[in-house]
């Protein structure tokens, strides 16, 4: 998916072109004075201190993230499949193959060797901690894999269906992270059961943006960003992943043209999101912010004929014309600094 668009908040050179600026003749750079043959700005504004927050808007998708397959190694025959869309969790089956069950376990270390007495490591002692997890005792959690957890295991086949052999097979356990919520059905009931059966994803939502390299170099781990939902909304999201930049084949195009990068944000709160399942979004990220300062209307700004900008301040004493350094454009407003500048003076604003 590729980014709808950038919006820059404020349009300063916009508003500028549309204002018509005003060249004004001072005696020098900088200097202040009354504007001759003026009788004050047909409008005006106020000088304000705020913060300006100048934010970026990108084009994003709320969803489940992208899904990865899930591979069997059981032997014989898909008999049973959850259905798309299901959450399935630890201690569940994830397929059932000539009717015996395939059960998920939560880890990051694949099943990659049948579990017995004897055997030792790090994978026996993951296995262990989600036997614990289902509620089976009489063992320790450890590298282990004693006699004691075997009777454990036995226990754990017995209420599963399964020969109480006491021995986990590998084609028996397949392991995620977490619970996982099934995609899509890769092969169908009656097809070999080794093989890549279903894809899946996780059960949080997440918002997934695919920008180029250039409109994703904002993003970082724990950025805080906003996101606007279709129903009218918002909510408050993480960056919690940035991808490798991806090109096209070769032979497709433009490589560099089609480059993106995919960022994915973190939404903590999930009950905001309704019942929002697949959606576009839009997301914003302060781009660039200037704390305290002062604001005038961008249409306040007069470009000066020795260079630079002023404003025409407007008081019981009649108007001048106040030489100003500009900073941030944000939100119709632009920061200012100016000799003899005040918050809540007024500016001229042409209508």
């Amino acid at each position: 998916m590729s980014a709808r668009g950038i919006a820059l908040g404020g349009g300063a050179v916009l508003l500028l072109a549309a204002a018509g600026i005003a060249t004004l003749g001072l005696g020098g750079r900088g200097a202040t004075g009354p504007a001759p043959d003026r009788t004050g700005p047909a409008a005006t504004g106020v000088v304000t201190r705020q913060t300006l927050v100048r934010s970026v808007t990108l084009a994003g998708e709320l969803g489940y993230g992208p899904a990865v397959p899930l591979t069997s190694t059981a032997p014989g025959t898909v008999t049973w499949l959850p259905e798309v869309g299901a959450t399935v969790r630890r201690g569940e089956a994830v397929l059932r193959a000539d009717e015996q069950p395939v059960v998920l376990l939560y880890g990051f270390l694949p099943m990659y060797r049948p579990l017995a007495p004897g055997v030792k490591g790090s994978d026996v002692r993951q296995f262990e901690r989600n036997l614990a997890a289902l509620g089976y005792a009489g063992f320790t959690v450890d590298d282990d894999y004693s006699a004691a957890t075997a009777t454990a295991v036995k226990r754990w086949q017995k209420d599963l269906t399964l020969p109480e052999t006491g021995t986990v097979e590998r084609a028996r356990v397949t392991y995620a992270p977490g619970p996982i919520r099934v995609a899509e059905h890769l092969v169908r009931p009656g097809a070999p059961a080794a093989a890549d059966v279903l894809s899946f994803t996780g059960t949080t939502r997440v918002v997934t943006i695919s920008a180029g390299p250039g409109e994703a170099a904002w993003a970082a781990r724990g950025t805080a960003v906003t996101v606007a939902l279709p129903t009218g909304g918002s909510v408050a999201g993480v960056v919690s992943a940035v991808g490798a930049v991806t090109t096209a084949p070769a032979g497709s195009g433009d490589a560099a043209a089609t480059a993106t990068v995919a960022v994915t944000v973190s939404i903590a709160d999930q009950k905001a999101l309704g019942a929002l399942g697949g959606a576009p979004v839009d997301v914003r990220y302060v781009a660039e912010q200037a704390k305290d300062v002062l604001t005038v209307p961008v249409g306040a700004l007069l470009a000066l004929a020795e260079g630079g900008y002023g404003v025409e301040v407007t008081d019981p004493a009649g108007t001048r014309v106040v030489a100003v350094k500009v900073g941030l454009f944000a939100d119709g407003r632009v920061e200012v600094t100016g000799d003899g500048l005040a918050e809540g003076a007024r500016v001229g604003v042409p209508e």
